[in-house]
C-alpha cells in the first residue's frame, strides 16, 4: 500500500522508504512513528506484496520484519540485492528475538545495515532512518547537479558548432582564394584547428549524451567494414609517412551499421596507436569476419602503464606520453567504448610492454534498432 504523498520543503518530491510487516498493529505503530512531512510511506504484508512495490518505486530505506509467514525478512533481502533496481536500497532489520545471535549474523550477510529490536524506542528509529533520508536527498541533489552540468555542456557543445562552421568556411575560402603564400598557411593552420576544435565538440556533445543516459545517436545502414578499414589506414598512412601501417583485411560481410560512428571507432584507435605506439614498429590493422560479426583488431609497440589499464575507457584519462604532445580531451576510447556498445558489441584490450598493445572490437553483423530517448534528442 502506499501511503498519501506529502511534498517536501519548497515542493520537492517526497522521499519514499518501505515498511514490511505481516501484521497490521505493526505497521500502524511504525507508521505513526516515522510520518513527517517530506515521506511517503510505502506499506506492505508479504514479501511478495514488497517486492511489487520496489518495481514501482525508488525507496531510500526498506525495514523489514524477520519474522512473516512464507517469505521471512532475510529471503526478501536477498532477493532484493538479486536485483539491480534494489540492490543498494538500505535495509534494517526489525525483530521482537533479540537473542538471535546467529540470525543477526544471518541478516548481515543478507545485506543489513542495522538491526532494531521491539519495543523499538522512538528516537533511535527516527535517528536512524533520519540519517538514511538524509543521505538519499543528498543523492537526489547530486544527481540533479550532475544532470545540468551535463545537458548545460550538450547545449553548449551544440551552440558552438555555428560559430565553429563559420570559421572553417572562411579559413577555406582564404586557403582558396588568396595568392600571398604566408595568409594561405595561416588560413590553413586555422582550418586545422577549427577541425581539431570541432572533434573536441563532438566528443562533448557525445560524452554529455552518453553521461545523461541517452545513448549515442546511431544511425544504421548496410555497411562494408573492410572497405571504411581500408579508407581509415590510407588516410593516416598519409599524413603519417614517416610510421608504417600494416593492413590485413579479409573479406567481410557487410553489416547493420552507422558508417561514420565506424570510421570514427577505426580512425580513434589507428590515431592512437600511431601517437602512442611505439615509434620504430609498425601499427597493425586486421579486420575478418567472426561468428555472426565482424573483428577489428589494432596493435602497436609498447605498452599502457598498469595504473591506467583499469580506467583506459574512462572519460578524461590521459596517457603519460605528453612529451609527444596531446590532442583532444583524453575522451576518444571513452568514445569509441560507447559506440562499439552502442552497435551491440564489445572491445577489449590486451597490452604488456614485451607484446605490445591490441585493441580488439567486435561488432555483430545484425542488431536490434537503436531505441532512441526522445528527451534527449
Amino acid at each position: 500500500m502506499v501511503s498519501a504523498s506529502m511534498s517536501g520543503p519548497g515542493g520537492r518530491q517526497p522521499v519514499k522508504f518501505l515498511l514490511v510487516d505481516d501484521r497490521d498493529d505493526n505497521l500502524v505503530a511504525l507508521e505513526a512513528l516515522l510520518r513527517r512531512d517530506g515521506l511517503q510511506m510505502l506499506t506492505a504484508h508479504s514479501g511478495t506484496e514488497a517486492l511489487e512495490l520496489l518495481l514501482a518505486h525508488d525507496v531510500a530505506l526498506a525495514l523489514l520484519d524477520v519474522h512473516m509467514p512464507d517469505m521471512d525478512g532475510f529471503a526478501l533481502a536477498e532477493l532484493m540485492r538479486g536485483s539491480a533496481r534494489s540492490r543498494d536500497v538500505p535495509i534494517i532489520f526489525v525483530t521482537a528475538n533479540p537473542l538471535e545471535q546467529q540470525r543477526v549474523f544471518q541478516g548481515y550477510d543478507a545485506g543489513a545495515v542495522d538491526f532494531l529490536i521491539k519495543p523499538i524506542e522512538p528516537r533511535v528509529l527516527r535517528h536512524k532512518t533520519e540519517t538514511f533520508f538524509q543521505l538519499y536527498r543528498q543523492k537526489q541533489a547530486l544527481a540533479e547537479v550532475l544532470r545540468f552540468n551535463e545537458t548545460f555542456l550538450a547545449a553548449v557543445g551544440h551552440d558552438l558548432k555555428n560559430p565553429l562552421n563559420a570559421v572553417l568556411c572562411g579559413a577555406e575560402l582564404i586557403a582558396r582564394t588568396c595568392a600571398d603564400p604566408a595568409a594561405k598557411r595561416t588560413a590553413e593552420r586555422v582550418r586545422s584547428s577549427g577541425q581539431r576544435m570541432v572533434r573536441m565538440v563532438d566528443d562533448l556533445f557525445d560524452l554529455a549524451r552518453a553521461r545523461l543516459g541517452c545513448g549515442l545517436l546511431i544511425e544504421r545502414q548496410r555497411t562494408d567494414a573492410r572497405a571504411t578499414v581500408e579508407r581509415i589506414v590510407a588516410e593516416h598512412q598519409a599524413s603519417s609517412a614517416a610510421r608504417e601501417v600494416r593492413l590485413t583485411a579479409d573479406h567481410c560481410p557487410e553489416g547493420e551499421w552507422d558508417p561514420k560512428r565506424l570510421e570514427q571507432v577505426v580512425s580513434n584507435l589507428v590515431g592512437n596507436a600511431l601517437r602512442h605506439g611505439d615509434p620504430g614498429e609498425p601499427v597493425s590493422v586486421d579486420v575478418r569476419p567472426g561468428d555472426g560479426c565482424v573483428c577489428i583488431t589494432v596493435h602497436n609497440g609498447g605498452g599502457i602503464p598498469p595504473e591506467l589499464m583499469p580506467h583506459i575507457f574512462a572519460p578524461f584519462v590521459q596517457r603519460e606520453r605528453r612529451a609527444r604532445g596531446s590532442e583532444g580531451l583524453g575522451m576518444g576510447l571513452y568514445i569509441v567504448e560507447q559506440i562499439v556498445v552502442a552497435h551491440d558489441g564489445r572491445i577489449d584490450v590486451r597490452s604488456t610492454p614485451q607484446e605490445g598493445t591490441t585493441f580488439r572490437v567486435e561488432l555483430p553483423l545484425h542488431a536490434a534498432p537503436l531505441q532512441r530517448i526522445d528527451h534527449c534528442a
